[in-house]
């Protein structure tokens, strides 16, 4: 007589929730796409977390496919997704808090800041059950929305110890390309970790795709995508970061394209570099 057919768990499924809030700086209401590791409702844990710019391209990144796949492998520790949706304003919600760009892009880059740290944080950290210490906040964005991302958290490592770049724009510049504009002192993020401060406990992740775009404004034969995000990284290091540990990856994938199609080809790297088991 043969052993009965062992019975297999059902597969781990994460749960999407929708949510909203109403920003008083940004004047706006804000779809918030929630996604709760298996078992949420279950337990009376708290989870890592991880706040998403542009969360209206969940469907397009594949999100759900992504997590369920990473949790039923258990090769990363469960934790809470919120992505907020951003709107026709975009290009003016993301940038750089400090300053806008030349063209006065990220006008209300500041409003944003003040919207993730003073409305979006504490209303999370009320309604759903993640953890506060900057060591399991992880802030993360696409594009514009990856160095708008990436400025909020440099900026404020009490907040967030890992901040992840897909595609970043940090070719954000205070002067248009002409004979007065110098790469050194005019693009604004670089600018700005020179002035920054170094933290120790503060994590950063960075990925770019061979063919993000065609530009070559040095003509070294480097995209400026990669150029602009490698030079960024050297700052980081000037600071005291260092590349070869955890501290800083960097991830190069050849193809990629700046679209959602390889954004989430490399998100399971991502995530295994924020929540890895």
């Amino acid at each position: 007589m043969t052993d009965p057919s062992p019975v297999l768990s059902p597969p781990a499924v994460a749960v999407v929730r929708d949510d909203s809030l109403h920003s008083v700086p940004l004047n706006r209401n804000v779809r918030l796409d929630i996604i709760l590791p298996p078992n949420y409702d279950k337990t009376t844990a708290t989870y890592p977390v991880l706040y998403l710019n542009d969360g209206q391209d969940l469907p397009r990144l594949r999100m759900q496919e992504v997590l369920d796949s990473l949790y039923n492998q258990q090769t990363i520790r469960p934790f809470v997704l919120v992505a907020f949706h951003t709107n026709a304003d975009r290009i003016q919600e993301y940038g750089t808090a400090a300053q806008p760009d030349y063209m006065k892009r990220g006008g209300k880059a500041g409003l944003y800041a003040d919207f993730v740290l003073t409305e979006l944080l504490p209303y999370i950290q009320t309604h759903y059950r993640v953890q506060t210490g900057p060591t399991d906040v992880v802030f993360a964005g696409f594009s514009l929305g990856g160095l708008s991302a990436f400025d909020i958290a440099f900026h404020h490592p009490d907040r967030f110890g890992k901040a992840g770049v897909f595609s970043g724009s940090f070719w954000w510049r205070s002067k248009k390309f002409n004979n007065a504009y110098d790469d050194e002192t005019d693009r604004i993020i670089h600018s700005l970790v020179r002035k920054g401060s170094y933290n120790d406990r503060q994590k950063f992740w960075f990925q770019t795709g061979t063919l993000d775009e065609t530009s070559d404004r040095n003509n070294n034969g480097v995209i400026d995508s990669i150029d602009d995000t490698l030079d960024l990284i050297k700052e980081l290091e000037k600071k005291g970061y260092h590349r070869n540990t955890n501290q800083i990856r960097y991830v190069e994938v050849a193809g990629g394209h700046h679209n959602q199609d390889t954004w989430s080809a490399i998100m399971p790297d991502f995530l295994l570099w924020s929540f890895g088991k």
